[in-house]
């Protein structure tokens, strides 16, 4: 008997845990990086703000759970849309409108946000880590069009991407899709006349 009632435990622990993580994904889409706090949090799920901490020892623990929980889905939410493209030209193009379609999910905004300022260096370079997956198939997508340097190519193109995602962060939200659209063609066809 003492197994199972250490299995609920663990699993009414997980369940808190869960728990926790979605109010502080509802918090951070509702009010941004401030809205996350402990008592906040301690409100949104019924807990005691001391039972919060139980569970996560700082403000940057819950920051760095959701980014190691979140991070993965929204890298492979992406790769699926790749994956679902016949060409390389397509490929690319999902990519680049994935990463842009998150750019405007408050939720991602967010946590982006906190995660550059709560995180320490060993969490950013775990999140890196976990965008590696993505940049890879980017590699693969630019050498099959016949880049002699798909490396360099894959860099230079999320630097277009990271130009666009602040753009869109500084454009009213009727005007993502036209920033999306031009982040695409410049991706696909440099500066030139899209194709």
């Amino acid at each position: 008997m003492p197994k199972i009632r250490a299995a609920s435990v663990a699993e009414h622990r997980q369940l808190q845990r869960a728990a926790l993580l979605d109010a502080a994904r509802a918090l951070l889409a509702e009010g941004g990086r401030d809205a996350l706090t402990f008592a906040a949090l301690a409100a949104r799920t019924g807990l005691a703000r001391s039972s919060v901490y139980e569970y996560f020892g700082s403000r940057a623990a819950v920051v760095e759970e959701l980014c190691a929980v979140d991070f993965p889905l929204w890298a492979a939410e992406i790769e699926a849309g790749m994956a679902a493209c016949d060409g390389a030209r397509d490929r690319l193009e999902a990519y680049v409108r994935g990463q842009l379609h998150l750019a405007t999910d408050p939720r991602h905004v967010a946590v982006v946000a906190i995660s550059e300022r709560e995180l320490d260096d060993g969490a950013r370079e775990r999140i890196r880590a976990a965008h590696t997956g993505l940049i890879t198939l980017v590699v693969e997508a630019l050498g099959d069009l016949g880049h002699e340097r798909p490396r360099l190519a894959a860099a230079l193109l999320q630097g277009v991407v990271e130009s666009a995602v602040r753009q869109i962060e500084r454009a009213a939200p009727a005007e993502a899709a036209a920033i999306a659209d031009m982040a695409v063609a410049v991706a696909l066809n440099g500066l030139g006349t899209p194709s």
